[in-house]
């Protein structure tokens, strides 16, 4: 993976890569940036619906390239792309989602109210430019930020965790959590917004080296079935799976804490989400007396899978009336 810090070093990854004429992945709003790009797709939309990835398929006819400048929805729909075009993907965060480390994708499948995807994304550079996220609103931004710290803290405990991975984890939750706070309280500030892009870095390469848990399997579950978005579900369902994990991984949780500024480490990631009003999923929009049937989407995922605590249907179930 290329990484590089500074718009002004896309031109540079671009020719490393070969890519001379780049389909720009993204929503209207980018557009205005000054990129030089062969042609443009701008119908990017959340959670990358099947119709969109479609259409952007069309539109890279011509291209030898892919350049995703959003969040994860536009990355996503590139590396959808990429698997079906085998083309390379350069991707220029504009949140913190960490998409841009890993070739798998999701895909919403908006008539059945599920999230799918796949993998085989070519992810061969990225481009980190923290004056692009100057601007992105509170919601966005903590939401985001949580999305990031999932992949810290789950990364830690999942089936697939490493020493590497480990250490990935641990730097990103504690530019994290420090960050934060003050980005919240000063949304220009631009250190803090350089140092939430550099912990969602390392919460990107953590995320890529060890995977995902029980966490992110019901947060996808929940953005599938109502299109809620991914930070968001994150934040609120992060600290009911730490506390279900913490009878296996009290130690790997532990070191998050610490990471985190001590104390108990679900409460710290709760008090974090509640800085962008994320703390039930009632207030996200999910009807109560449909969590059984989120229960059943989420038990059959990957991320589920990879829990080192198994949870049933029902366990799960539980989980999220306690957090409803």
């Amino acid at each position: 993976m290329i990484v590089r810090w500074g718009l002004d070093e896309l031109p540079g990854v671009l020719a490393v890569l070969g890519v001379e004429r780049p389909l720009l992945v993204t929503t209207p709003r980018w557009t205005k940036v000054d990129l030089t790009v062969g042609s443009v797709f701008d119908g990017v939309r959340p959670h990358a619906p099947a119709e969109t990835v479609e259409a952007a398929v069309a539109a890279s006819r011509d291209a030898d390239g892919l350049l995703a400048v959003g969040g994860g929805s536009a990355i996503d729909t590139a590396k959808a792309v990429s698997a079906r075009r085998n083309l390379p993907v350069v991707s220029v965060p504009t949140t913190y989602s960490g998409a841009e480390w890993t070739p798998e994708f999701g895909v919403r499948d908006e008539a059945r109210g599920v999230k799918g995807g796949g993998g085989g994304g070519r992810v061969e550079g990225i481009v980190y430019e923290p004056e692009l996220t100057v601007t992105l609103p509170i919601g966005e931004t903590v939401g985001t930020a949580m999305n990031a710290l999932a992949h810290c803290a789950e990364a830690l405990y999942v089936e697939g965790r490493n020493a590497e991975a480990d250490e990935e984890a641990l730097a990103g939750a504690s530019l994290l959590s420090s960050a934060l706070p003050t980005v919240v309280a000063d949304g220009e500030d631009r250190e803090g917004r350089r140092e939430l892009l550099e912990g969602a870095m390392h919460a990107g390469a953590a995320l890529a080296g060890a995977g995902l848990g029980l966490g992110h399997a019901m947060a996808q579950a929940l953005g599938g079935r109502y299109g809620i978005a991914h930070g968001a579900a994150n934040a609120v369902c992060l600290p009911a799976a730490l506390r279900f994990n913490e009878a296996v991984a009290a130690a790997e949780i532990e070191r998050l804490s610490e990471a985190v500024g001590g104390g108990d480490a679900a409460a710290r990631v709760a008090q974090l989400a509640a800085l962008g009003g994320f703390r039930q999923l009632r207030d996200l929009g999910v009807p109560r007396d449909e969590l059984d049937e989120v229960a059943a989407a989420t038990v059959e995922r990957r991320g589920a899978k990879a829990n080192p605590r198994q949870a049933t249907q029902d366990e799960i179930a539980e989980l999220l009336r306690e957090i409803w």
